[in-house]
């Protein structure tokens, strides 16, 4: 239950072993490869980046993710969702570069066939956009490329639907041009024209129907009557759909080899991890540099996979100057280890520092069950936890928020039990609903509604043991760090401070009526609060540190009681929803409203709860002792996402 010790590697290999080393490290997982700082000037001359295939995995990266969801759009499949068991396979298997050309070669098969099926469809809609624009025209029965005659012209146009066909017409005749205007037909946009108008009147014809808004067709320069071309649209289109049918049956066919893409991608995402760390290392030919950290608990196993290398190498601990760069790696016992999930929304500690969550874990699941304090709640986060690791098979982080549930849950179940709620008051509700002279009530040590003084009390007290906790922590670290007079000044002169207000108090510990406890606890305040001021600055100094102390401790103090009043709150909204679900006097309404009504207060208080409670760790709890640090370590090492891999035979 600690920050596991790193160590740094510096190594020297041959370039031919490159290949079978990244692969080596790929499977051991305990080696994180960084970019070396060279030191000198004649290193970085003679050494240059190592070239890697990283694009190219890229690409086949995002290849594999189009096709994946090309099938899932085009050719799902039933029983693919997060509680589809993943295939197990050998780490050679999953690596076999064959497998990775094969499945290439199927993705490209696939985004061909969706690049078809999104061809058909534009064709589909370029032609009946074509058809509609044809289709007003469909009583004129010349070929669309008719132009006229040597003395007479031929004009197909539209004007606006707002404008007075029988005025245009006229307006037309009144001007002497030797024109006749007829409408074709009209939509509620515009009104087609077929315009027959003497050449030597074209220019004053315009003029008159331009004047009502008058625009040429665009019929793209079609030839053939209207009619005709309709009919090769329509036959154009019927066989762009046939066609994209058909790719989209070959889609289909293609659905159930999903599952061999979702495997491809995997060994693509291996590449990428062990092309990227490529790039980490430098070269000069003939050799290769590595530089990392490594897990000093797995320097024996480093060492024997070495060993199978011509290489040199030297691993030794960082220097204090070294520990901003240092990753950092936590090790929990199962029990704790779920708590990694709260940790992982915050930043890890720094090399030096503390692994908080065995501190924080006991806090974090007594004031979640503290605050959701239901039975009912508690089996209910059993159940979806029990269901993300049986069903969904949960990995990593969320692996982590699966423990977290569980214990969280059996807070919440103890509390409950101790409250005597199971969905708020349902027991005792739909008792009276049965017999209504029942007088059926859970046993409770203390309850939200009656107790609530109580409750207030106790959530004070489990946030003033924790705000000491946290104290005790921060003295420990900097009497370890060689800080005590900071640890005696900062925390301890508190303590002596508030051990001798309670004494004093109590009338306990007092010589002749002065409280000596409390005395001195206040001269060392003085002392330490003024001890790095001068003159005046000493007065304001001291008045800072009391202001601060006081209402910053009261404060903190205070802000625990958001435990009671999530609490009350939970158990309020929980017995008002069975109340009006007892409003319809039967069992089954009761059941249906209850259930409506708790379901949403238990989504509504694991949000609050779990944000409530984060807050009080980050912001109460680390900030006495926690100190942020750099990055987690992210060694080079086999991650998947669709298959599981089992240990295979040597």
């Amino acid at each position: 239950m600690s920050i596991v010790k790193m160590k740094r590697i510096r190594l020297i290999a041959l370039e031919s072993d490159k290949e079978a080393l990244m692969s080596g490290l790929l499977h051991g997982g305990c080696v994180e490869v960084n970019e070396p700082v060279l030191d000198e000037a004649s290193q970085a001359a003679l050494l240059r980046r190592s070239p890697s295939a990283i694009a190219e995995a890229r690409g086949r990266q995002s290849e594999l993710k189009l096709a994946i969801d090309t099938l899932n759009r085009y050719a799902p499949q039933k029983g693919g969702g997060l509680t589809a068991p993943r295939d197990r396979l050998g780490e050679r298997e999953l690596m076999r570069p064959e497998a990775l050309e094969e499945a290439s070669a199927l993705a490209k098969r696939v985004n061909d066939h969706a690049k078809a099926i999104g061809a058909c469809s534009a064709r589909e809609t370029r032609l009946s956009a074509e058809e509609l624009s044809l289709q007003p025209w469909q009583s004129f029965e010349l070929p669309l490329e008719t132009q006229g005659t040597k003395t007479v012209m031929l004009l197909l146009g539209t004007v606006p639907n707002t404008a007075d066909f029988h005025a245009m017409a006229g307006a037309l005749s009144e001007s002497g041009a030797a024109a006749e205007v007829t409408r074709l037909s009209a939509d509620k946009e515009q009104q087609y024209l077929e315009v027959l108008c003497h050449r030597d009147s074209e220019a004053k014809a315009l003029e008159v129907l331009r004047s009502y808004g008058f625009a040429y067709a665009q019929l793209k320069e079609l030839t053939g009557t209207v009619s005709e071309n309709l009919h090769r649209l329509g036959a154009e289109k019927s066989a762009a759909v046939k066609e994209r049918e058909g790719e989209l049956a070959a889609l289909k066919e293609l659905g159930p080899r999903k599952k061999e893409l979702q495997i491809a991608l995997d060994r693509v995402e291996q590449v990428i991890a062990k092309e990227s760390a490529k790039e980490n290392l430098l070269t000069a030919g003939n050799i290769l540099y590595l530089d990392g950290w490594v897990p000093a608990p797995e320097e024996e196993k480093l060492k024997g996979l070495l060993a199978k290398y011509d290489c040199a190498y030297e691993l030794t601990d960082p220097a204090p100057e070294e520990y901003p760069e240092v990753p950092v790696k936590l090790k929990n016992s199962k029990i704790v280890q779920p708590i990694n999930a709260v940790l992982d929304m915050y930043v890890p500690p720094v090399y030096d520092g503390i692994d908080p969550n065995p501190l924080m874990a006991p806090f974090f699941v007594t004031f979640f069950g503290l605050m959701m304090a239901d039975m009912g709640y508690g089996l209910i986060m059993l159940i979806m936890a029990w269901f993300m690791f049986k069903k969904m098979h949960a990995r990593g982080t969320m692996r982590n928020f699966a423990g977290l549930l569980v214990l969280c849950g059996v807070s919440t179940l103890v509390f409950g039990a101790l409250t005597g709620g199971f969905f708020g008051d349902f027991i005792p509700q739909i008792a009276k609903i049965i017999n209504p002279s029942s007088t059926v009530e859970l046993p409770a040590l203390f309850t939200p509604l009656n107790d609530t003084l109580a409750i207030l009390i106790g959530s004070l007290v489990l946030g003033v043991i924790q705000i000491f906790t946290g104290m005790i922590i921060n003295v420990v670290y900097k009497i370890r760090h060689g800080d005590f007079i900071d640890a005696l000044f900062d925390e301890i002169t508190w303590w002596v401070i508030i051990a001798g207000g309670v004494l004093a108090g109590l009338g306990i510990g007092s010589i002749a009526g002065v409280p000596v406890v409390l005395i001195i606890g206040v001269l060392m305040l003085a002392v330490g609060g003024t001890r790095e001021a001068k003159g005046f600055g000493k007065v304001t100094s001291l008045i800072g540190k009391v202001y601060n102390g006081v209402s910053g401790y009261f404060s903190d103090t205070l802000s625990y009681a958001r435990l009671m009043a999530l609490m009350l709150a939970g158990s309020v909204v929980a017995q008002v929803f069975n109340t009006l679900g007892a409003v319809t006097g039967n069992v089954l309404g009761f059941v249906i409203i209850s259930m409506i009504g708790n379901a949403l207060n238990l989504a509504l208080n694991l949000l609050g709860c779990y944000v409530h409670d984060l807050r009080l760790q980050c912001l109460e709890f680390f900030n006495r002792f926690y100190k942020e640090g750099h990055r987690s370590f992210r060694p080079l090492s086999i991650q998947t996402k669709y298959v599981d891999i089992i240990e295979e035979e040597q």
